[in-house]
């Protein structure tokens, strides 16, 4: 059954006051401890009533959370758990659970490189340790592919930190053309990953453009709190939404692309689409299809295509066509 953010904090509440066997408990207390843990997380005055304590404690008792708390009222008013070492947070983990959480873990590691908080990692290894000393270790069922020579995934916290706190940086980057790297000030505004590569989407202090950084491609970050954070209206979402990849184009760039795919490889195209965008357009009688896509005609989209080899034919628009069949011939020549 589902359940509120305010009601697990009722009951995470109730619990701990009822483990202080130093004192006693009446409803109106554990109402005032609940209204308190509330303001303390919402930063405003939740109305609790008495009632909802009183369902709180039904609901602990009852078996529907799995919680069968052994509360009990003595002296006709106050409050206590039965058993001294009863805690909610001390319930049996099921065979179930257990299978859930290994699998949870194993796949939290996989992004051990990329904490969305600092603590995560020290969470990680809790719950590691909470599921493995009850079940014994096997190997992971779900496989990330991943990079573990990847450079600059050390840089993802303190980037991540610097968009969540709108905090400009003074990046010293060597992009792949250049010959030294140069010290620049960014506005960060998302972090965004593509084949298993990570980028700082951002803008160049004074500047309107939008700027893409490979993380690999970074020295050295800093903090630079002299400098007034500029949010803009940037919307990582609308601003890649005729993009494959990270490379985004003017408008003239963006077009209509009509592929033809083989019979083998359609029913991959058809499941996994190349991009939001796509549209069938025709399914053929040797078992292919057409389809119509509309995006930016930049590098890493002919690579996705180059990468189809004679499975895959551009229909059109011509420019395309033409410099797709140019790359094929230049390869073609590399094996004569």
């Amino acid at each position: 059954m589902a359940l509120n953010k305010n009601a697990l904090i009722r009951y995470k509440t109730i619990d701990k006051c009822l483990q202080n066997r130093y004192r006693q408990w009446t409803l109106n207390d554990l109402i005032d401890e609940c209204s308190d843990a509330l303001y303390e997380y919402e930063n405003k005055d939740v109305n609790v009533s008495k009632r909802s304590i009183q369902l709180d404690i039904q609901m602990m008792r009852s078996d529907k959370l799995g919680y069968n708390a052994p509360i009990v009222v003595y002296d006709r008013k106050y409050y206590k758990y039965e058993d001294e070492n009863y805690s909610i947070t001390n319930i049996p983990l099921t065979e179930h659970d257990m299978s859930i959480l290994s699998e949870t873990v194993e796949m939290l590691k996989q992004f051990k490189d990329f904490s969305l908080f600092s603590e995560l990692g020290g969470i990680i290894q809790k719950l590691e340790d909470k599921v493995y000393t009850e079940k014994t270790h096997q190997s992971s069922i779900i496989h990330l592919d991943k990079n573990e020579k990847l450079k600059g995934l050390e840089h993802l916290d303190v980037l991540y930190q610097a968009v969540l706190k709108k905090i400009c940086l003074k990046i010293k980057y060597k992009s792949f053309k250049a010959r030294e790297a140069s010290e620049i000030i960014v506005h960060p505004y998302i972090l965004k990953e593509f084949n298993n590569r990570w980028f700082l989407v951002g803008k160049k202090n004074r500047e309107r453009q939008i700027l893409t950084l490979a993380l690999d491609r970074i020295e050295k970050i800093d903090f630079d709190l002299k400098t007034k954070y500029i949010q803009g209206r940037f919307n990582g979402d609308e601003y890649y939404k005729n993009t494959i990849g990270v490379t985004v184009l003017n408008d003239e760039q963006c077009k209509d692309v009509v592929l033809k795919i083989d019979r083998l490889n359609a029913p991959y195209v058809i499941t996994k689409p190349f991009h939001h965008s796509q549209e069938i357009l025709e399914k053929l009688p040797s078992g292919g299809v057409r389809v119509k896509i509309k995006v930016h005609l930049n590098y890493e989209f002919e690579r996705l295509i180059l990468g189809f080899g004679d499975s895959i034919e551009v229909i059109s628009p011509k420019v395309l066509r033409s410099k797709i069949k140019s790359k094929i011939k230049t390869a073609l020549s590399m094996y004569e």
